[in-house]
């Protein structure tokens, strides 16, 4: 489990296997009941065995399963473009829907280099990212990812891509004051497109909310408004990956919502559908369109299932359940209330340096000293005792080691379903607080 995520990999020698769920829960094949801690890897955000939306996906395979994109459109792709675009806002009204978080990262690099060249700026290759990111594992988006462990084995084949810092309020810089962060961390950024010299700069990409490499780490106020006036000014492109704190996790339906930001390009994907069939999208502003169109004849991203029928009559089914129910705004009032447990729960640990994060999307970071903020050795796999600790106490949780240097650092996420009850959330606070103990008392 040191690198988790959606990377595949082996994380324990023996995982259970799934047989059923139903909302806030799911069961194993010799019956045990685990409460989703972190809906999956922050995917499951209206739970799970939801009659609706299965009654859609059946609805829509007794129809047709899916219409090839260059032969058909369809009623729950148009459908599902005008939900997105209402949602999104702030003229974000274009998308290529895809199958996969990976792809509409992928899919937004490919729209930003297009667009680059469609307006007679080809020499705008580079990407500029942020350290301790996680965006994706095809190889454009591994490019654009600062997680050593996963990009080793393609070192040499990928991107060359620039990395400046992302701005962690708990992990200050040498000689930062907290007020200086968002400042200091910007002109990083700054520096690094002058230096590579601005007409090379396709786009710049981050995540509003770190997630799996960094462990819920939410950017300091004013960080994203500085960052969109540098890329404006220079005519970069700004992308923010929202795969996992998109699609209402933090309380807003765009996590930039927070900071009044709007991007060029975003991708979403885990909120989508909720994890009831594959779905993502490359999000971006309708000016970007037309050159590209102009130029090109349609934008060139896109795969064999881009826009699959069943999966967006799934998303459609989700985010009306989602806007019917108010369930983003039940995260915007319920993550006090989720936080407060938490500090509550975990200050008598020692070994709990941080909790952070925004909305449903939390990360606890685990310290071995609180005072100098020390990590763990790497080697005692602290994040992966908590996991199974998790397990056997009845608890899905996403712990992810290596968020400090790439070697050291763990965290837990939490990211439960939007519907969770109090009790439920009262019970994965519980749980985690349980494992995490038990797992620190382990030598």
């Amino acid at each position: 489990m040191g690198q988790r995520g959606d990377g595949g990999g082996s994380i324990v020698s023996r995982l259970p296997r799934i047989a059923w769920g139903k909302g806030s829960y799911v069961y194993d094949a010799s019956g045990k009941r685990y409460i989703d801690g972190s809906g999956g890897p922050a995917l499951f955000c209206i739970g799970h065995g939801n009659e609706e939306v299965n009654q859609a996906i059946l609805g829509q395979l007794g129809r047709i399963a899916h219409g090839y994109r260059y032969h058909f459109t369809s009623e729950a792709a148009e459908t599902l473009q005008s939900i997105v675009s209402r949602r999104a806002g702030e003229g974000l009204t274009e998308m290529v829907f895809v199958s996969s978080g990976s792809e509409a990262v992928e899919s937004c690099l490919k729209v930003a280099l297009q667009y680059q060249a469609a307006v007679g700026q080809s020499a705008r290759r580079r990407f500029i990212a942020r350290r301790r990111a996680w965006h994706g594992n095809t190889l454009g988006a591994l490019s654009v990812s600062h997680f050593d462990e996963r990009r080793e084995p393609f070192e040499g084949a990928l991107l060359d891509v620039r990395f400046v810092s992302a701005p962690n309020a708990y992990r200050l810089p040498a000689g930062v004051e907290p007020g200086q962060l968002a400042e200091v961390a910007a002109a990083e950024l700054e520096t690094a497109i002058t230096e590579l010299g601005p007409e090379n700069v396709c786009a710049f990409i981050f995540e509003p909310v770190m997630g799996a490499a960094g462990g819920a780490v939410p950017t300091p106020p004013g960080y994203a408004r500085r960052v969109r006036e540098i890329c404006t000014r220079y005519g970069v492109l700004l992308i923010a990956d929202e795969v996992m704190c998109g699609a209402g996790r933090t309380g807003t339906w765009r996590a930039l919502e927070h900071e009044q930001v709007v991007p060029d390009l975003m991708a979403v994907a885990k909120g989508l559908a909720g994890g009831y069939l594959p779905l993502g999208a490359a999000v971006y502003r309708k000016e970007l369109m037309a050159p590209m169109v102009e130029r090109y004849g349609a934008v060139r991203t896109g795969h064999t299932f881009t826009a699959h029928t069943t999966a967006c009559a799934a998303g459609v089914a989700v985010q009306e359940i989602i806007e019917r129910e108010r369930l983003v705004e039940k995260v915007a009032t319920d993550a006090p209330y989720l936080f407060d447990a938490l500090r509550d729960a975990l200050a008598p640990l020692e070994s709990v340096g941080d909790i952070r994060g925004r909305g449903f999307f939390v990360g606890i970071e685990l310290v071995r000293n609180r005072v100098t903020k020390t990590p763990f050795d790497p080697e005692r796999r602290l994040h992966e005792r908590i996991f199974e600790r998790a397990l056997a106490n009845g608890l899905i949780c996403y712990p992810v080691g290596g968020n400090v240097d790439g070697r050291a650092g763990d965290h837990v996420i939490l990211a439960p379903p939007y519907n969770a009850s109090r009790a439920e959330l009262d019970e994965i606070v519980e749980k985690l607080t349980t494992s995490i103990r038990e797992s620190l008392n382990e030598r």
